[in-house]
C-alpha cells in the first residue's frame, strides 16, 4: 500500500515538474468608455487635444445623416458637443491633430479628401484633395515639421501634404499598401517610430502591418517598404508607444495586438463578449482606431456590418444587431508575459 501511495506521489511530482506554461494570453479587458449620441453611429476614427478631450469621427453608413459628424467627449466620458462638418460626407476615417499646427484633421473617404475642421464649430475647409479619381484617404501621420502623411487605402500610395495643405504628392507607392483581400482596404493607419527612421503601415486586407524604412529619415527618400508582420486579422488603426511597440487594432479579431520592435506579438488585449440588453458591444467589436491619453488607450468600436460592401466577415451579423455605438478604454499598462 506505501509502495503505491509513493508511486504515485512520484507520478504527481514529474508531471508538475514538466508541465508545460500556460499559454493564454493575460488579456486586460475592455470596458465602455462612452456612448455616441442619438444620431450619430459607427465611430471610427479617434484623437485626443491638449486637454485630454476626445475627438470622434463617424463613418456614419447608418443612413442618419448624409453630413460628416464628430462627437466631442471629456476625459469622463461626458459628452460636450457634436460637431457637424459642413463641407464633409457621412463617411469619416481618420482624424488627429497636427502636433506642430495645431490644425484638427481629418479625413472624408466619401470626398476623396482631407478637411481642416474647426473643433469648436465644425466649420471645414478642405486641406487637401487626393488625387487618382479613386483616393481612398483613411489615416494621418506627421513630422516633426507638421508635413502631413495619408494613407490611400484604394490606391496603394502614402500621400504627404505641406503642413498648411495643398496639393499631396505621391510619397510611396507600392503592391504591399495595396490589398485583394477583405475587408477591402489597403493602407490604413500609420504611425512614425520614435527616432522617425521607420514608417509603419496597417494592411486590413492583407493583415500584415508594412513597415517603410526612412534611412535619412521623412525628409530624405524613403526605403523600400517590407512587411513587419503578418496575420493581424483586419490590421487597423495603430499607434507606437515610447518604447517602439505596435499597437494594432485588429477589426477581425475584435482585439489589440501589440507587437514588440523586434516583430514578436507581446500582447494580445481586449475580447468580445456579446451585446448588452441596450444594444451595446460588450468590449470590442470591430475595433478601427486607438489613442492614448494618460494611463488608457481609448478604441473606437466601429461595428461595421461588411456586408454593406458586399464582404461578409465574421463580424457581420453581430455589428448587424449593434444599435448602441461605443466608444471603449483599455489600460495602457502591459500585462507581464512568460518568457520576457
Amino acid at each position: 500500500m506505501q509502495s503505491t501511495r509513493f508511486a504515485l506521489m512520484l507520478c504527481a511530482v514529474l508531471l508538475a515538474a514538466f508541465a508545460l506554461p500556460a499559454t493564454a494570453w493575460n488579456r486586460s479587458p475592455a470596458t465602455q468608455f462612452a456612448a455616441l449620441p442619438s444620431g450619430t453611429a459607427h465611430p471610427e476614427g479617434i484623437t485626443a487635444d491638449a486637454g485630454g478631450n476626445l475627438y470622434v469621427a463617424n463613418f456614419d453608413v447608418s443612413g442618419n445623416t448624409s453630413v460628416g459628424t464628430i462627437v466631442v467627449f471629456d476625459r469622463s466620458g461626458r459628452w460636450l458637443r457634436t460637431l457637424q462638418v459642413d463641407k464633409g460626407s457621412a463617411l469619416l476615417l481618420g482624424i488627429a491633430f497636427n502636433p506642430v499646427t495645431g490644425d484638427l484633421l481629418v479625413c472624408d473617404l466619401g470626398n476623396q479628401q482631407v478637411l481642416k475642421v474647426d473643433p469648436q464649430s465644425g466649420a471645414s475647409s478642405v486641406f487637401a484633395a487626393i488625387p487618382g479619381g479613386s483616393g481612398g484617404p483613411n489615416a494621418l501621420a506627421f513630422d516633426a515639421v507638421g508635413n502631413v502623411y495619408i494613407s490611400d487605402s484604394f490606391q496603394a500610395t502614402i500621400w504627404r501634404a505641406p503642413p498648411a495643405g495643398g496639393v499631396p504628392v505621391a510619397w510611396v507607392s507600392d503592391p504591399l499598401l495595396g490589398t485583394k483581400g477583405v475587408p477591402p482596404f489597403g493602407a490604413n493607419g500609420l504611425a512614425f517610430n520614435q527616432a522617425a527612421s521607420a514608417l509603419f503601415v496597417a494592411n486590413t486586407g492583407d493583415d500584415t502591418i508594412v513597415r517603410i524604412p526612412l534611412p535619412g529619415g521623412p525628409s530624405g527618400i524613403p526605403g523600400t517598404p517590407e512587411v513587419f508582420v503578418n496575420s493581424i486579422n483586419g490590421a487597423d488603426g495603430l499607434i507606437v508607444d515610447a518604447a517602439d511597440n505596435v499597437w494594432v487594432a485588429a477589426n477581425q479579431a475584435d482585439e489589440i495586438v501589440v507587437v514588440a520592435p523586434n516583430g514578436r506579438v507581446i500582447a494580445k488585449l481586449g475580447d468580445f463578449d456579446g451585446i448588452d440588453r441596450q444594444g451595446a458591444p460588450v468590449g470590442l467589436l470591430f475595433p478601427a482606431s486607438l489613442v492614448r491619453v494618460g494611463d488608457f488607450i481609448y478604441v473606437t468600436n466601429l461595428a461595421l456590418d461588411l456586408r454593406l460592401f458586399g464582404a461578409p466577415t465574421v463580424d457581420s451579423r453581430w455589428a448587424a444587431d449593434v444599435t448602441r455605438h461605443t466608444i471603449a478604454r483599455i489600460h495602457a499598462q502591459l500585462p507581464p508575459v512568460r518568457g520576457l
